[in-house]
């Protein structure tokens, strides 16, 4: 993957929060990237070739973190 600093940006509103996605790379076509997902004070980073699949697997490891601190309190 090339070096640039270029990325998208999703928020989503929820009532605990935002959520906050930065996608990089993933261009050209089948060339890896990486997502970083975060709420509040959790962060996750998740790396892989499929973008639709590498944004819900870090959605998903978000939504576990936030459960495991959830269940820790």
């Amino acid at each position: 993957m090339l070096k640039n600093n270029t990325y998208e940006a999703l928020f989503l509103p929820t009532k605990s929060g935002v959520i906050k996605i930065y996608i990089y790379g993933f261009k050209p076509y089948g060339s890896w990237g990486q997502v970083f997902t975060s709420m509040n004070t959790v962060s996750v980073n998740v790396k892989g070739y499929n973008r639709k699949k590498t944004i819900i697997r870090s959605l998903e490891k978000l939504n576990e973190s936030l459960l495991n601190m959830k269940e820790d309190e």
